[in-house]
């Protein structure tokens, strides 16, 4: 989950968390960065400080980790609209496969990237996009919930 955006005057990158898969012992943990060390995502009030971008949306997005007997972490919900035109380029993962669950656990929700349009219209931009997002329009990210791990009635 990663997101760059710019024009001729600045460029900013971040990662994005996700939900991290459950194990024999332990629940997944929601909104984290998992295989990614030495990164946090800014906080909000920076972000829109420094950059010319609202922050619509940033939370936890309910439900979409696996359940199990030990159940996978949440992924996150983060929606950004540009102040003014911005190109903006996604590039992510576990958009078409689910998160695998193990040993009977079941998988988490797949990410999705959307583009929504001054007038409304939600558009699915896949997993890996590069384009232009306007004033008015935003762009919503909702990151994969991790695997759960084990049958639930264990």
């Amino acid at each position: 989950n990663n997101l760059t955006s710019g024009d001729d005057r600045f460029g900013y990158y971040e990662t994005i968390a996700g939900g991290a898969g459950a194990g024999p012992t332990w629940e997944g943990r929601s909104g984290v960065h998992t295989h990614c060390t030495n990164t946090r995502i800014t906080d909000p009030e920076i972000l829109e400080r420094r950059y010319p971008v609202l922050l619509r949306r940033f939370g936890l997005r309910k439900g979409s980790g696996g359940n199990g007997k030990h159940k996978g972490g949440d992924g996150v919900i983060r929606e950004i609209e540009p102040l003014r035109p911005l190109v903006m380029s996604i590039l992510s993962e576990r958009r078409a496969l689910q998160p695998y669950g193990l040993n009977g656990g079941e998988p988490g929700m797949t990410g999705k990237n959307l583009l929504v349009k001054k007038d409304g219209v939600v558009l699915n931009i896949g997993s890996k996009r590069s384009g232009s997002l306007n004033v008015g329009e935003s762009l919503v990210i909702e990151t994969p919930g991790g695997g759960g791990y084990g049958k639930a009635t264990e």
